[in-house]
């Protein structure tokens, strides 16, 4: 223990190494020459002249109570410290090369050489039967059913007109009950050709759900003249109209227009008469009618004029 207080004073007093004082200290010599070497090293510190590299301060700690100060206080915690670097922004400004241009490519543009043909604008007038009583009927011609009767000084609506024919389609004014009854027998205020046209075939007559159609129709041309006949259908008892059993529509050509007339027939046959000389082709078909209406229409196969050519 004297050993380690004397190392000690050594180190603080004569700032000799540790080595040397341990290896002086710490041998088997005796303690006269123990103390014999202290006067010594006391006498040479009197005599040298500490290095001011070399001097130490008394106020400052040795190394060895630095170094037990160092054991004594507990490590400290490491920390973190995070530096935040504000940076300028940067404010990009798009700018424009003079040397870039926009090229607009020119598409062909198509003009249309189509013209639109304005619709016709048809009109619905107003008459008055102008005979004493005028049958009107179901179909636009005067075989057709009949429907019910309009007299003398009524006022009717006239809605259409049929093409190529003499009847008018009229019905009372607010009503819903048309049915077809001549021109003439009318006194119309307006133009009747302002009125809308009805192709014949497109008129819509009432149909019978109890018959069929007859079995079979021909039609045979001399001339101008076109023949056609057709197999009869028989009604039971009771079914009879009373009226006109058959009807051959026919839509012909006369006098260079095309033109509608309807033929009645009580027989089973009727001749028309058809010419040459229109743009469009002649047709014809055939109903029979019965109390409930009439059969669905039979289309005939016509036999079409034939164009002579006059030798120059």
């Amino acid at each position: 223990m004297l050993c380690v207080r004397l190392q000690r004073v050594l180190m603080r007093v004569l700032a000799v190494p540790y080595p040397f004082i341990q290896r002086a200290l710490c041998s088997e010599r005796s303690l006269i020459g123990l103390i014999g070497w202290v006067f010594i090293m006391a006498a040479c510190a009197c005599t040298i002249q500490p290095s001011p590299a070399v001097q130490m301060d008394a106020a400052a700690p040795s190394a060895v109570e630095q170094r037990m100060t160092i054991e004594a206080t507990p490590p400290a915690l490491p920390t973190s410290t995070f530096l935040q670097t504000v940076s300028p922004t940067q404010t990009i400004t798009p700018s424009i090369s003079p040397s870039a241009s926009l090229t607009a490519t020119l598409m062909p543009s198509f003009t249309s050489t189509f013209t639109d043909t304005p619709l016709p604008t048809y009109v619905k007038l107003r008459g008055k039967v102008t005979i004493a009583q005028a049958v009107c009927h179901y179909g636009p011609g005067a075989p057709y059913l009949y429907k019910y009767g309009v007299y003398a000084g009524s006022n009717l609506e006239i809605l259409r007109r049929v093409k190529g024919g003499n009847y008018i389609e009229v019905q009372a004014i607010g009503g819903n009950n048309p049915c077809w009854v001549r021109v003439d027998y009318m006194e119309i205020r307006g133009d009747v050709n302002d009125l809308q046209p009805a192709h014949p075939f497109e008129v819509q007559l009432p149909m019978s759900p109890y018959y069929a159609p007859p079995a079979w129709v021909r039609a045979e041309r001399n001339g101008d003249e076109v023949r056609v006949e057709w197999a009869g259908i028989s009604l039971r008892a009771g079914d009879d109209s009373e009226q006109t059993p058959y009807i051959v529509e026919a839509w012909v050509c006369q006098n260079g227009e095309m033109v509608f007339q309807p033929v009645g027939a009580y027989l089973t046959q009727v001749s028309i008469r058809d010419e040459a000389g229109c743009g469009e082709l002649s047709r014809a078909r055939l109903v029979a009618a019965e109390k409930h209406g009439y059969t669905h229409p039979l289309e005939i196969k016509w036999p079409q004029p034939t164009f002579i050519t006059p030798i120059p």
